[in-house]
This record gives C-alpha cells, sequence and structure tokens, in this order.
C-alpha cells in the first residue's frame, strides 16, 4: 500500500493530519497548474483551496485505480473550467457596466518602474500569451497546460481528462496551430528586431 493510499484511509476515518499531509504533499503541484489554467495568482490560491475542500469531500469516493495526483489535477481542471465559465458571465456584465460609466485603467501616482519601457513589452506579451490561451477551447487549453506546462505524459492527461490518447494528441495538435496562429505576430516582430539590432 502505497503512502499516499495510508493517508487517504486515515483522512477517511477523520484524521485531519493525515489529509493535512495530503495537501502540504500536493498543494504546490495543484497551485501552478490552476496558475497556468487561469494565469492569476489570485485565482489560482483560491482555485487550489476549492480544490482540496472538493478533494476532502469526495475523498471517499477516491478508487485508487488511478493515481491520488491524476485525480487531484482532475478536480483541478474540472474547478478552472467551472470558474472560467462563471467568470465569463461576470466579465459580460462588468464590461458592460464599465462601457457605461467610461472607466479606465487606473494609474497609481508614485509607482516608478525600474525599466518602464522592457516592463511594458514583458507585460504587453504575457497579455498576449495569456489572452491567446484565453482563446482556446477549454479542452485545448487544458491538454496545452497539462503537456507543456506541466509536463505530463500523453497517456497521464488521458487519464486525467478521461479521453483516450488519441483524443489528447489531436486536441494538442489543434491547440498549438491555434497559438501558432494568434501569436504569429511575434515571430515578424522578432524578425525586424534581429535585423534592425
Amino acid at each position: 500500500m502505497t503512502e499516499d493510499r495510508i493517508l487517504i484511509e486515515k483522512s477517511c476515518a477523520g484524521e485531519t493530519a493525515a489529509f493535512r499531509k495530503l495537501v502540504e504533499r500536493y498543494q504546490k503541484q495543484v497551485y501552478y497548474l490552476a496558475r497556468d489554467m487561469t494565469g492569476n495568482h489570485q485565482d489560482a490560491e483560491d482555485l487550489s483551496q476549492d480544490v482540496f475542500i472538493k478533494a476532502y469531500r469526495s475523498l471517499d469516493r477516491f478508487r485508487g485505480d488511478a493515481k491520488f495526483s491524476s485525480w487531484l489535477y482532475r478536480i483541478t481542471v474540472n474547478t478552472c473550467i467551472d470558474r472560467s465559465r462563471k467568470k465569463s458571465v461576470r466579465a459580460l456584465h462588468l464590461e458592460e457596466n464599465m462601457d457605461d460609466m467610461h472607466i479606465g485603467p487606473q494609474h497609481t501616482a508614485g509607482q516608478a518602474l525600474p525599466d518602464p519601457e522592457k516592463e511594458a513589452e514583458a507585460s504587453i506579451m504575457r497579455l498576449h500569451i495569456e489572452e491567446a490561451l484565453q482563446k482556446l477551447t477549454e479542452k485545448e487549453r487544458s491538454v496545452f497546460v497539462l503537456r507543456h506546462y506541466r509536463n505530463l505524459k500523453l497517456n497521464e492527461i488521458a487519464e486525467i481528462l478521461e479521453v483516450s490518447v488519441g483524443t489528447v494528441k489531436s486536441t494538442l495538435f489543434r491547440a498549438i496551430q491555434r497559438l501558432q496562429k494568434l501569436l504569429a505576430f511575434y515571430k515578424k516582430d522578432l524578425g525586424t528586431e534581429a535585423s534592425s539590432g
């Protein structure tokens, strides 16, 4: 019996210290997956808490036919997708309200950046990558993040998302193609910078 399995059984028997050990063991992995899925530190922290609450409540239903980490990843991906759907609806209402009020970006006085130009470029690039990721379908984003940000094998991703390896491959291929199209302008920019430098 694995150490995870022992901790799970103790947790199910009501030993909170055992579940705390499971949280300590997997909290970084869950947080980083949530951050890669959302692109946001605060959302990732909130989601991580939700994931462990859900895991604790359904721990007695963990069958053990998959690795505990895979089971947690599945909960994380599903929680991110649920939050993304709710956030999209809220963002639409907020955007409509902001359009009515003509609110622009806020600037805080006295905030000096070490190198404003480089900071702005890096910020814009992060924003473009995040926007591109958000334009993928939820399935494409999940597969891409699990493969390229979490470095999971295709069969592990298939297990987490409960699909075939073939589906993972085709979804990943589509995700990469779409990202390349969405971020194609960076290749042009880099080419002109290299020739002018």
